[in-house]
């Protein structure tokens, strides 16, 4: 709500990646219970840490616009395939891969770019946990919880982030996908040698 009360939301854009990410996510979670996620992951942090290296050495403009062409349309639908995917797999949020795609490769606005995420992954969200609830993936009751903290903090979060300034904004959210990479892969890690250590 409050960055398209700021006018930082590109709702086509939104809509495109939406469509993409409604489609991959029940793919995502149907790979969730058939594929070894091992290599997936390594390749996701190594995804997450060039995002974070880009996000870092870039200053982003907050005047950019993004015209609507054709290829830009369905680039856009196939970022929001990725996402879905993403987030049926690994459950995380869409704006660690759909913000730095939108400020490094479409050269959107950080601002506009994260308001465009937090609404695109909406539907998304919705057709991943549909199937992950079926299959009894989901604690309905935490979700919930976590979801309504989040949405009240969020409106602080948002109003901090128009006024930091868009060279800080680059390094933090950088330095937080940095983080976010190596949380996952130490946990990773931890999960294989508990397993191990069980058998």
């Amino acid at each position: 709500m409050g960055y398209a009360v700021g006018g930082q939301i590109n709702f086509a854009a939104a809509g495109l990646i939406a469509i993409g990410g409604i489609v991959g996510a029940p793919v995502g979670s149907w790979l969730l219970r058939r594929l070894s996620l091992t290599w997936l992951r390594w390749t996701l942090f190594a995804v997450m840490l060039l995002a974070a290296a880009r996000l870092m050495v870039s200053i982003p403009t907050r005047d950019a616009s993004l015209t609507l062409d054709v290829p830009t349309i369905l680039a856009l639908i196939v970022l929001g395939l990725v996402m879905g995917v993403a987030s049926g797999l690994f459950g995380i949020g869409g704006g660690i891969i759909v913000v730095p795609a939108l400020m490094a490769l479409f050269g959107v606005s950080d601002l506009t770019a994260k308001g465009t995420s937090l609404l695109a992954m909406i539907p998304a969200a919705i057709s991943g946990s549909i199937p992950n609830l079926r299959a009894s993936l989901v604690k309905l009751t935490d979700g919930l919880i976590v979801g309504a903290a989040a949405v009240l903090a969020s409106l602080g979060g948002v109003a901090l982030a128009f006024l930091v300034p868009p060279a800080l904004s680059g390094i933090l959210f950088g330095a937080f996908l940095v983080v976010i990479a190596v949380r996952m892969v130490v946990i990773a890690h931890l999960k294989a040698r508990k397993e191990k250590a069980q058998s």
